[in-house]
């Protein structure tokens, strides 16, 4: 497949209903999840989300209602997200760590009328809950007391006596996610992602990273289909991948429906530790592994890298935020077997809208996001004008079309009518294309700041940063700067063992670059702060810098 050659896929006109049954009859016994010393077999992911579905229905649930999962990566999240899903229902997923405050907005603005947790955070979930919709909390480990007004029951008594998966009427027009965007530009709106969305996406990512179509068998199930001799990055039933990444962010529960539907074992790693992630890709034969720059920065650096085969890991997929080249150059060494290939996305695009091809004409370009998958159109406009659509290699803010494209914010129709429109989404990020139609992103257009009538990118001085020798991490934002508007500053953080000298690394930057886009100050800190995404928090350093 060439850069510009036309690619088209059929998507399934189905719901993410259909999904434990069609895994079950395509993958049968072999593990599905593996939790510690838990296994789940497709066949038996198939039987205990039926039995959710069943239970929830008994419950009251009906269609399109909205059940909320407040847990960590589990099996039983796995279970529960499908079981919702097979209800009839449309999910919506916190962090487990938010507090009270959030937890109960995201309650009143979707409506949720279930909730699945653990034990541990189930008492903040049920002080969120008092005087809402949300009147059943299911603990999927063990028992927890309960308020007036508010039913709690463990998972296993729950799901006692029910076993086959109710008929439901939704279709996929229907909400499948509320899916709620991270915040970094203010307060959390929640995105209206329709089934044929996340089946979109998905069938794009089987596409792309397996090299088969989905498509629909007499009975109703998704089947998949070779369509392309290249050698795919993912082998239907005999791939496997560690999970760190969060499931209640999209970019790990696309991918989890992605790889499950591709038979490969999903192994959670629980809390990020470097060592026993390898560990753990070595043990389980890992073949896909995807994550954020931060966790593979950590990775690649870590003394056991040298110990461990890794050869079976055959992609190395890095999303969620740009990654800088010097973490590039560190994975190539680590994963000597791997494509290393960077992708972009955003939860206003269900997860994926590009990525680098891993066919045999789709060559590796250093700093890009690849190529836009399937059936996904791109087109760079003006800032100010977005009627204008300029020529490749100019950078301008990027619009996607697709049918990966949601259906805009949950009761904010002014926001949707602004950034969807006539079925494009303006994803609010400064990118260009290449001649040969590669994408490259430059930075949030919220993030770019005007010097003297300058733009600035901060993604660009943040790429030299990380090439200086005692820098480990580095992010640039913005401060006032009264008549001349903006300035870039730096906040640094040392590699292991290296000090940094403010002024040394100032000098190191304004010798690569114009002089208006000089670094203006340096800030070193311990770490950046992160949301679990592992995506940097820019808002929280400019209030840092407001405060200062």
């Amino acid at each position: 497949m060439s850069a510009l050659a036309p690619t088209t896929l059929r998507y399934p006109d189905a719901t993410m209903a259909v999904l434990p049954a069609s895994m079950a009859a395509l993958y049968g016994d072999r593990a599905a999840v593996v939790d510690g010393e838990t296994t789940l077999t497709f066949a038996g992911l198939d039987a205990r989300s039926a039995a959710v579905a069943s239970a929830l229905r008994a419950a009251g649930v009906t269609d399109r209602d909205v059940i909320l999962l407040y847990l960590t990566n589990s099996v039983e999240f796995v279970v529960a997200y499908y079981g919702s899903l097979r209800a009839g229902a449309a999910v919506t997923l916190v962090n487990p760590l938010q507090p009270v405050p959030g937890l109960r907005r995201q309650i009143a603005e979707t409506g949720a009328a279930v909730g699945f947790t653990q034990v541990e955070q189930s008492p903040r979930l049920l002080e969120a809950a008092v005087g809402t919709a949300l009147t059943t909390v299911v603990t999927v480990d063990g028992a927890a007391d309960a308020p007036e007004g508010i039913d709690t029951v463990p998972l296993a008594e729950f799901v006692v006596g029910h076993d086959a998966a109710p008929p439901v009427s939704t279709t996929s027009d229907d909400v499948a996610h509320l899916a709620f965007t991270g915040g970094t530009t203010g307060v959390s709106k929640g995105v209206r992602v329709l089934h044929r969305n996340v089946l979109g996406n998905v069938t794009q990512m089987i596409g792309w990273r397996a090299g088969h179509a989905v498509e629909v068998d007499a009975d109703g199930l998704l089947t998949l289909a070779p369509r392309s001799t290249e050698n795919p990055g993912v082998v239907p039933g005999h791939a496997a991948t560690v999970v760190v990444s969060p499931l209640f962010h999209a970019h790990a529960l696309i991918n989890m429906s992605f790889l499950l539907l591709c038979g490969a074992t999903h192994v959670f790693a629980g809390r990020f530790e470097p060592g026993r992630m390898l560990a753990l890709i070595e043990a389980h034969r890992a073949s896909y592994v995807t994550g954020s720059p931060a966790m593979w920065h950590a990775l690649a650096m870590h003394p056991d890298v040298s110990t461990r085969d890794l050869t079976s890991v055959r992609v190395v997929s890095s999303g969620a935020a740009p990654i800088d080249h010097v973490t590039l150059e560190q994975l190539e060494k680590a994963f000597p077997a791997a494509a290393i290939v960077e992708g972009y996305g955003l939860t206003e695009a269900t997860c994926l809208v590009s990525s680098a091809p891993l066919t045999s004409e789709g060559r590796y370009r250093l700093g890009s996001v690849g190529l836009p998958t399937f059936d996904t159109e791109i087109e760079i406009r003006a800032v100010d004008d977005p009627a204008v659509v300029l020529a490749p290699g100019e950078r301008g803010q990027l619009w996607v079309r697709g049918p990966q494209v949601t259906d805009g914010y949950l009761d904010h129709p002014e926001k949707t009518a602004e950034q969807f429109v006539d079925g494009w989404l303006d994803t609010g990020d400064i990118a260009y294309r290449d001649a040969d139609g590669y994408l490259f992103i430059c930075d949030r257009a919220k993030d770019m700041l005007i010097y003297k009538g300058y733009n600035v990118y901060p993604r660009e001085l943040e790429e030299i940063l990380v090439t200086h020798p005692d820098v480990g991490a580095a992010a640039v934002v913005a401060r006032e700067a009264g008549a001349v508007g903006q300035e870039p500053v730096a906040f640094l953080v040392p590699r292991d063992g290296h000090a940094i000298d403010a002024g040394a690394v100032s000098d190191f930057v304004a010798a690569q670059v114009l002089p208006y886009k000089k670094i203006r100050d340096v800030f070193v800190v311990d770490e950046l702060p992160t949301s679990a995404a592992g995506k940097i928090q820019k808002v929280a350093l400019r209030e840092r810098l407001a405060n200062a």
